[in-house]
């Protein structure tokens, strides 16, 4: 697909870092309104009357259905301006997190999150790729953080305030909350992106061209089991802290916004560092994602023991989006915006993956097996990079 040139682009925009801001709170507001159940998952249980497995599915169900959408998204835009797709994606959003906040049962509930999975599909695949279109050259690391760090933040600020929120109010209103959040995004997303047509469009053959090389397909698998790593276990994050390290309820909220603190750490390091050192940068992320759950399993049994691991594995995971962002984008540098697709695509099959599969573990063998299947899947990653040539 042709675009316009990400110098030309650059100098449209006549705020380029307002702009790459506001596509990071875009990221931030589909992220945060995907790991919301995260901070919420045994209230939203409790009150609708489901299993904890069963209230993974709000993990999963979306996350999956953003695997498909991604690509599907970036094939229908065909030539419309980005800006406008966003705006039209942060609109929806506003109205998923409106049907979670009002959803009567957990069908419902389930059923809104099908329009998140969309959301998150098309949010993220547009996005992705936007960095070089905003910023010269050489900031695109720095930009791309920026936008990636809305994932971070999602951790820190969203996810969080969400759970103390559904602590004081209820966790409906946590979704009420979002629902503002996105529509005050959209409303600066008009304010301040410049418009960013396109002069072509993708077609599917060419998804499948693209899937024919072989950085771009190291890159998908390493995507898949870092993620599922990560979300075979910190779906059940609640219940881990609570009943293995035998932390508070009270604490958690307290505890994930350390957690997030620690990802928006790891997201800036890794951004610049990945941009010049990819595969050094990779083995270091998936190193920390291997010791986080040996580590738990060692020494989680405590509240000090599960805190400070928490931090490390915040720090570890903070650094895989921007990370492999940064790894597709050298990989097919011609096509940035299909390996953003196939990355999200994948991205959030992980998801999927990790939060059902961590479902399935937590209800019929127990805790500690998610924590063995997490670090089996990160060695694996790991196995990954160290078999790729510089």
């Amino acid at each position: 697909m042709s675009t316009v040139s990400p110098a030309s682009a650059a100098r449209a925009a006549r705020h380029p870092w307002w702009a790459v801001s506001a596509i990071g709170l875009a990221t931030f507001s589909v992220v945060t309104t995907e790991m919301l159940p995260v901070g919420l998952l045994t209230p939203i249980a409790e009150d609708l009357g489901a299993s904890t497995g069963t209230a993974g599915l709000m993990i999963s169900l979306p996350a999956l259905l953003a695997a498909l959408f991604a690509p599907l998204v970036v094939i229908a835009a065909g030539g419309i301006d980005r800006r406008r797709i966003l705006c039209a994606l942060l609109c929806l959003l506003l109205l998923a997190n409106l049907a979670s906040a009002l959803a009567p049962g957990i069908g419902a509930l389930l059923a809104a999150r099908v329009l998140v999975g969309f959301c998150m599909g098309g949010i993220w695949a547009i996005a992705g790729g936007l960095a070089a279109r905003l910023v010269p050259v050489h900031r695109i690391g720095l930009a791309t953080s920026i936008i990636f760090g809305g994932v971070a933040a999602a951790s820190v600020l969203g996810v969080p305030l969400g759970a103390l929120l559904g602590e004081a109010l209820g966790w409906r209103w946590a979704f009420a909350a979002m629902a503002l959040f996105s529509a005050a995004v959209m409303l600066l997303h008009l304010g301040v992106v410049p418009a960013l047509p396109v002069t072509g469009s993708v077609r599917p053959a060419q998804f499948v061209r693209q899937l024919g090389d072989r950085g771009l397909q190291r890159g998908l698998w390493l995507t898949l089991l870092l993620v599922a790593a990560h979300f075979i276990a910190f779906t059940y994050v609640r219940p881990l802290l609570t009943s293995v390290s035998g932390v508070a309820p009270a604490w958690i909220g307290a505890l994930l916004f350390a957690y997030g603190l620690a990802g928006i750490a790891g997201n800036f390091i890794a951004g610049p560092l990945a941009a010049r050192h990819p595969r050094g940068m990779l083995l270091a992320i998936g190193t920390g994602l291997l010791l986080t759950p040996l580590l738990l399993l060692w020494l989680g049994s405590t509240p000090a023991g599960g805190i400070a691991v928490l931090l490390l594995w915040g720090l570890a995971y903070g650094g895989v989006s921007v990370g492999l962002m940064t790894w597709m984008m050298k990989a097919v540098p011609h096509a940035v915006e299909i390996a953003t697709a196939l990355y999200v695509g994948v991205f959030n099959i992980g998801i999927a993956l990790g939060a059902w599969g961590g479902g399935r573990l937590l209800d019929g063998v127990g805790m500690q097996a998610n924590l063995w299947a997490a670090a089996v899947l990160a060695a694996g990653a790991l196995l990954v990079v160290a078999t790729t040539r510089r």
